[in-house]
């Protein structure tokens, strides 16, 4: 808390809170779907065999299903030296699951990336270039057990405390604290 009785606002989430994340300010204390309910309930340990550092590393997400890991190299190399490109794929039938995750040697590199790739076209798809999460947020829950980030205002199931979702900051109204919710929804 600051002086003046407000919290500090961060518009980027710096640790994983579902009730939290699913809301436009960061202030929600209940949770408004069923997807968070999964999420707070759901057991998620990180992945132990990933290796590198995690804040060297960027997610790329929403690639086109027929993007090669090669295009991806080729596409991030640009900003310097990668240390590990690894296209995420099933286990079963090998296809792409339309994610990355790329590991830069230098830290202002995976900055410079962030910024100049970040709803870039690849393949024909508009792709978004986040930071890893998972290692780096403590917390983390992904999509499938209801947490992540982003989502579809008709799912009603919107994440925020990233890039393409940033928190808005509340404001107050008398002694209550509100937040301008008309502009999402």
């Amino acid at each position: 808390m600051t002086k003046d009785g407000e919290t500090d606002f961060k518009k980027y989430a710096t640790e994983y809170d579902p009730i939290k994340i699913g809301s436009i300010d960061g202030t929600d204390v209940e949770p408004h779907d069923r997807a968070i309910l999964r999420a707070i309930y759901s057991e998620y340990i990180p992945n132990k065999r990933v290796k590198g550092n995690p804040n060297h590393t960027i997610f790329i997400g929403r690639l086109n299903p027929r993007t090669p890991q090669e295009t991806i190299e080729s596409e991030f190399s640009k900003f310097d030296k990668i240390i590990h490109c690894r296209l995420v794929r099933d286990l079963v039938t090998g296809k792409s699951k339309q994610y990355a995750f790329v590991e830069y040697e230098k830290y202002s590199c995976m900055e410079k990336a962030l910024r100049e790739m970040h709803l870039e076209y690849i393949d024909g798809s508009e792709i978004i270039v986040e930071r890893e999460a998972e290692r780096r947020l403590p917390g983390w829950k992904p999509r499938r057990l209801g947490g992540g980030f982003g989502g579809r205002k008709e799912s009603g199931q919107l994440r925020f405390g990233c890039r393409d979702r940033p928190f808005r900051k509340p404001y107050t109204v008398g002694n209550k604290i509100e937040s301008d919710t008309k502009a999402e929804w």
